[in-house]
């Protein structure tokens, strides 16, 4: 047990931008240390990690899956969480981010399946990037990943950060804060008592088979 009183939760943190400077990779920082001051064990990444080129079968056929993508792969499955810091581009995800998804979904086991995971975003527009983690939760789901339902999107971020990198307000760092232990809260609870885990099945054909069907 942490000496803050929390069993052990292991965390997967990056952001989803190639700019090592972004408001995004910022706010990941931001997040990263909060995290570790709420007792969970941080593994803090970047985005140029895991990128790998555009999907191509034809590529995955004759070369294997590529780097970046078999490290996120290693990194989620060392974690019990993962909390991305996703930019929003055309109203949407990066579409570097979608491509090492889809990258890292055809090793079995799945690594996103039934790992706990939290987005945020920062972008300057009054609505912090949250159309964009609207449109990341798709894929993440429909893998098995548990996103948590409550999501933290920084408005006009540019001014709500200063030049040593932390948050301006401390409303709204508290805010964060409060979002982030409560995500540890459940992440804590899945992985240490049983009494908090629930078995699911996800169907998804006609006829139940290993093709068509999830289950946990």
């Amino acid at each position: 047990m942490d000496d803050r009183g929390r069993q052990e939760v292991r965390v997967l943190v990056f952001a989803a931008s190639l700019r090592e400077d972004s408001t995004n990779s910022r706010l990941a920082r931001i997040a990263a240390t909060a995290l570790e001051l709420l007792g969970a064990t941080i593994d803090y990444a970047t985005m140029r990690e895991f990128d790998s080129p555009s999907y191509d079968q034809d590529v995955e056929d004759s070369e294997g899956i590529p780097a970046g993508a078999a490290e996120l792969r290693r990194r989620l499955e060392a974690a019990d969480a993962f909390v991305i810091a996703s930019p929003e581009y055309n109203a949407a995800m990066p579409g570097m981010l979608k491509n090492s998804i889809d990258w890292a979904s055809p090793f079995r086991p799945q690594p996103f399946n039934g790992r706990h995971c939290m987005l945020l975003s920062a972008s300057p527009s009054m609505v912090g990037g949250n159309r964009g983690l609207w449109s990341l939760r798709v894929p993440l789901e429909h893998l098995g990943a548990r996103v948590y339902p409550d999501m933290f999107s920084l408005a006009q971020a540019p001014a709500q950060l200063t030049a040593d990198g932390q948050l301006a307000s401390q409303e709204v760092h508290e805010r964060l804060v409060t979002t982030l232990s409560s995500f540890l809260d459940i992440v804590e609870a899945t992985r240490h008592y049983p009494c908090a885990r629930k078995a699911w099945v996800e169907f998804l054909g006609e006829q139940p088979s290993p093709a068509t069907s999830r289950a946990e």
